[in-house]
């Protein structure tokens, strides 16, 4: 193990919270007179003398030595770095919040660090605007990757870039145009960044403050779901906002590498992208069906409400935002199942969203019916196309270990809340594993958009948390932590 590197990107991470930090005492400071904010502004204020402190004593660790990267050393990096910026994201809340417990903090930082929105506090309308400022921004640095962000700066890490990028993205280096991995990122970045600008002005246009319009803005690029308010958009009575944040869960949804493509008119490769037709494909059906169910069962008093209600959760949870403008809960049984199906299939790769990505259950899909002819035309020969290209045999084994590995996670875990969670019921536990483990955020029953996960024991609220980040990092980055092999010192 090549301990300089990983200590050197680490410093980095903490560097990028100690300035989100910053930012957040910016926010605060022209309200500093008014009681909620006070106590906020020392709160932030020795959260980033912690965090900036640990960014320079890691990189003072990691400048000398050896800056070869290789594979363990990247999953090492994102696993560790996931974790530890959970922990120094828990800060504010923990040093601001009167009374708020380190398991409360931790599960906080950690839900929006993730992107997947679940939250154990209510009547944020009573928060320091400084803290809710951080829970927004946690989310837009999370939505792309901590990893994805410095890697882009970071000229020395060369081939190790590439590997940092592939590991926490979903998506693959050879995806990028680009020669120099650091270059591809970058326009992400700028894309991002540009995706984010044209957001907030938008909400600012649909009658929101600025405050709120940014606020939003870096939840919804994210695909995060964090709000200003306790009952989330459903707060602002916008149909009009409704609409607009529709469209950016979407986009926050779709492959940012298909999107670059689309803006440099490469138009035969956004036509050839399998994922986007499907992950499109998917919304556009379902929210239809939704629309029907409401318009014929729910009474809803108009179709294009029931429009509206419809797409804006089934698009909530199929990207992962979370955003609710209605208690879903009380709909009837199909709904929830079709959610529930949503919360597990997730958006695009490559893009900010949890769920297992269209593209794994794409693959998984073709290969089954393949398998499904063979059992009776034992000679025929089929190959799996994907995006134009035919998917070789090891690319096909990896996502359905990937399937079969999430399934034995998502079944222990289950097993293990329930028997922690006794009172817990098991549609409650059910959504609960789905909903943290895909990085959704809002469930069914306790956990439903009328509640959240404040009831939870403190160990059960730090599981949570563990589950919450191995589905950011898709599972093996912080499984491998766990391998006695991957510690041994670099040679």
């Amino acid at each position: 193990m090549n301990y300089p590197i990983i200590f050197r990107l680490l410093g980095n991470i903490f560097l990028v919270e100690a300035i989100a930090f910053l930012v957040c005492l910016g926010v605060g400071y022209p309200y500093r007179f008014l009681h909620p904010e006070q106590g906020a502004l020392t709160g932030f204020g020795l959260s980033f003398v912690i965090a900036f402190a640990m960014a320079i004593g890691f990189l003072y660790l990691g400048q000398q030595g050896d800056l070869r990267m290789f594979r363990k050393e990247a999953l090492c990096v994102i696993g560790l770095g996931w974790i530890l910026a959970s922990l120094v994201g828990a800060l504010p809340y923990f040093l601001i919040i009167p009374g708020c417990s380190l398991a409360d903090a931790i599960f906080e930082s950690t839900s929006g660090i993730t992107t997947t929105g679940a939250s154990v506090f209510t009547n944020l309308e009573q928060f320091p605007r400084s803290l809710l400022f951080w829970r927004s921004i946690s989310q837009w640095i999370g939505g792309l990757g901590i990893v994805v962000f410095f890697v882009a700066i970071l000229s020395f890490l060369g081939v190790g870039a590439k590997i940092l990028y592939s590991s926490e993205s979903s998506a693959h280096s050879t995806d990028l145009d680009s020669g120099r991995v650091q270059m591809g990122v970058l326009q992400i970045m700028g894309l991002y960044m540009g995706l984010s600008a044209i957001c907030a002005v938008n909400y600012w246009l649909c009658g929101l403050e600025w405050y709120d319009a940014v606020c939003h803005m870096f939840t919804s690029v994210a695909t995060g779901g964090f709000s200003t308010r306790s009952t989330s958009v459903a707060a602002f009575q916008n149909p009009f906002l409704e609409w607009m944040v529709i469209l950016y869960m979407v986009l926050g949804g779709t492959s940012f590498i298909v999107m670059l493509h689309f803006l440099k008119g490469n138009w035969k490769t956004v036509r050839e992208s399998t994922e986007t037709g499907v992950f499109y494909l998917i919304i556009v059906v379902v929210s239809l069906v939704k629309t029907w169910h409401l318009i014929v069962f729910e009474e809803s008093e108009s179709w294009q409400e029931a429009l509206r209600l419809g797409a804006f959760q089934v698009v909530s949870i199929s990207t992962g935002t979370g955003y609710t403008t209605t208690d879903f809960d009380s709909w009837a049984p199909f709904t929830h199942s079709i959610l529930l199906i949503l919360m597990m299939i997730g958006g695009s790769s490559g893009s900010t969203s949890g769920g297992l990505k269209v593209i794994r259950i794409v693959v998984a899909v073709k290969v089954s019916l393949i398998n499904i002819e063979k059992a009776f035309r034992t000679r025929v020969i089929r190959t799996v196309k994907i995006n134009g290209r035919t998917l070789d045999r090891t690319a096909q084994e990896g996502v359905f270990s990937y399937l079969v590995l999430a399934a034995l996670v998502a079944t222990v875990s289950f097993i293990l809340l329930v028997f922690f969670e006794p009172l817990l019921s098991v549609k409650g536990a059910i959504s609960t594993i789905l909903a943290c483990l895909f990085n959704v955020g809002p469930g069914l029953q306790e956990i439903g958009p009328a509640n959240n996960y404040a009831f939870f024991q403190g160990y059960t609220k730090f599981a949570l948390s563990l589950l919450m980040i191995m589905g950011r990092l898709e599972l093996f980055a912080i499984l491998v932590l766990f391998s006695p092999s991957l510690w041994k010192r670099f040679s």
